[in-house]
């Protein structure tokens, strides 16, 4: 039997139209209708099969209010379809607003419920007389239950289980967030939509989160919104709040100050741990060494390759007694590993840096690779190990200057001592005599000759270097010369031609030096600075940042820098650690410690 009213509007005194045959045609008919009642849609559990429910049994038994469907269930049985309202007893019809209509004995309530920004609405619809037995619908289990307080912690949150929510989490990183103040949000539930009263708003907040729940005592319209979409139980914002800081080496305290100043909300330290344990350093950790991997093996093809390494101890006092190893490859100035030692672990603080150093040379073997040379400082224990593995060591000259300026700096206490006159050039000289020289002799008799320099001697007896390289001049000041047999030339070449600086000096590396990590280090400070003391993965995860850091934006750091690992870990934070983060946890508990 066909209906005589619209099916849209419910118009009984119009023509009507039936669906067309053309299946086209058809389609868009069914599409444009589907459309306008998607939202409110509802189909009943007399349409599934019993296999369809998680929880038929303890239905039935009363042990569950509420039947639970599979995922994946689909209607497939008809049973009774009611084709017309008029073939139903006579519908009553109430408009909101309308106080004459008479009240129907059972009035149930159509849910139409939106998910788009996070709201969620009842409103009154249609009221009809329901068959015998049926019971109102309880509140949606999903539904934010109110609370008296509102700070409330992410376990009380409802778990979203929209699964198009679920498949956009991805995105939501990417959309652009705002400074909403609470009394412009508060105005758009202060009245209700349909019958225009005053409306119960309560209000629900966790960290940046925030939800408003709308009531309305007169037509029990009800609404709901959340400020952030929510996964599981954790509101998305929360958690990307927790990533920025982290990713970009900032630090908790001093953004919670700022927000503070504005009256921005924001979670407790405790969340921001929590986030960091659970996600954040699996992530940082993972993306290190995918990069790590990567640039190992683009080296791969070399063989053999340069590298320069660097320890970095904690401040004074440090109670966690921490120090970092780098490891750089010269020709690229890049990054290649990052060790954090602890004194305690490795059989005291004298032993880090050799370990840092094993520990980076056995990463290399490992990849395939083998130091062609290692640029460090002159500490004993390095030395007798790459003097065990092979290696080829030369030394820093900036750490030998340094050693030799104090030095040089006590005798100069003496005014009547003319060394602090040549303090400059002896300084100069050292850097000459590495960066000229193309062997370790060489050096050695190139850094004897300034013995005879200060004496206004320019010839020398060594083969290598028989005359001073700078032109002859005739000197005019004779009061700058140290003379034979002084007290001063005494003490100057006492210090300069000691048997261990000669040895040090044929080691000198001619073409790198330690002090191209000084750039890095600037970065770690920032990363780590050493008046905040952070615990040991957390500081391995920042070393790694601050390693991501700057090989993406080089050694020269005068130009505007780029963030784009920033996005890379954001976009795998959300992709796949969140949504499993059991594989990255495991990879992150296999690190040395």
């Amino acid at each position: 039997m066909q209906s005589s009213v619209c099916f849209v509007c419910r118009e009984e005194n119009r023509q009507l139209f039936s669906l067309p045959r053309d299946e086209e045609t058809r389609e868009r008919w069914l599409r444009f209708l589907f459309s306008l009642y998607a939202e409110s849609l509802r189909v009943c559990s007399a349409h599934f099969t019993e296999d369809s429910f998680l929880n038929k049994a303890e239905s039935e038994a009363r042990s569950s209010a509420r039947l639970v469907l599979r995922e994946g269930a689909v209607p497939t049985e008809t049973g009774t379809i009611v084709t017309s309202a008029s073939q139903q007893t006579p519908p009553q019809h109430r408009h909101v607003g309308c106080q004459t209509d008479p009240e129907p004995t059972v009035r149930r309530l159509a849910e139409s419920v939106s998910t788009q920004s996070g709201l969620e609405r009842r409103g009154s619809g249609e009221a009809s007389t329901p068959s015998p037995g049926l019971q109102a619908t309880k509140k949606r289990r999903l539904d934010l239950q109110e609370e008296e307080k509102e700070n409330v912690s992410e376990i009380l949150l409802p778990c979203k289980s929209d699964k198009s929510s679920d498949a956009s989490v991805a995105q939501h990183h990417k959309e652009a967030k705002y400074i909403v103040f609470e009394s412009c949000l508060r105005g758009f539930f202060q009245t209700c939509p349909e019958c225009k009263q005053d409306c119960e708003v309560r209000r629900r907040q966790l960290g940046t989160f925030v939800s408003f729940s709308q009531l309305c005592s007169s037509c029990k319209y009800s609404s709901r919104w959340d400020s952030q979409p929510i996964r599981g139980s954790t509101p998305l914002g929360n958690i990307q709040m927790s990533a920025a800081i982290y990713f970009t080496g900032g630090a908790f305290t001093q953004l919670e100050r700022i927000l503070r100043a504005m009256n921005i909300q924001m979670f407790q330290y405790e969340m921001f741990k929590k986030h960091a344990r659970m996600y954040l350093d699996p992530t940082v950790n993972y993306k290190w060494k995918t990069e790590q991997r990567a640039l190992l093996g683009q080296l791969r093809e070399k063989r053999r390759i340069a590298v320069v390494g660097d320890l970095r101890t904690g401040p004074p006092g440090d109670p966690t007694k921490l120090a970092s190893y780098t490891l750089m490859h010269l020709e690229s100035n890049r990054i290649l590993d990052v060790q954090l030692l602890q004194g305690e672990k490795v059989g005291g603080g004298m032993n880090m840096e050799r370990e840092g150093l094993r520990r980076g040379l056995d990463l290399l073997e490992a990849n395939k690779l083998k130091a062609a040379c290692v640029v460090t400082d002159r500490r004993s224990h390095v030395q007798k190990l790459l003097k065990e593995r092979g290696v080829p060591q030369h030394y820093d000259v900036w750490r030998l200057e340094k050693g030799l300026s104090k030095k040089l700096e006590a005798l100069t206490r003496n005014k009547a001592c003319l060394v602090h006159r040549w303090l400059p050039i002896i300084k100069n000289h050292i850097y000459w005599t590495a960066a000229s020289s193309k062997s370790g002799p060489e050096r050695v008799a190139k850094w004897k000759s300034l013995i005879n320099h200060v004496q206004n001697i320019h010839t020398h007896d060594d083969p290598l270097f028989p005359k001073c390289a700078h032109p002859d001049k005739v000197s005019i000041d004779h009061s700058k010369w140290l003379l034979p047999g002084s007290l001063a030339l005494y003490k100057v070449e006492r210090v300069l031609l000691n048997h261990k600086v000669l040895r040090d000096v044929e080691k000198l590396s001619h073409d790198h030096q330690t002090s191209c990590l000084e750039a890095f280090r600037r970065i770690i400070r920032r990363f780590t600075p050493k008046n905040i003391v952070f615990p040991f993965v957390e500081t391995l995860c920042r070393l790694y940042l601050a390693a991501m850091y700057f090989n993406e934006n080089g050694r020269d750091q005068r130009g505007k820098p780029t963030t784009q690992y920033v996005s890379d870990l954001m976009r795998l934070l959300f992709e796949e650690v969140f949504e499993d983060p059991t594989r990255f946890v495991d990879e992150l508990k296999r690190v040395t410690v």
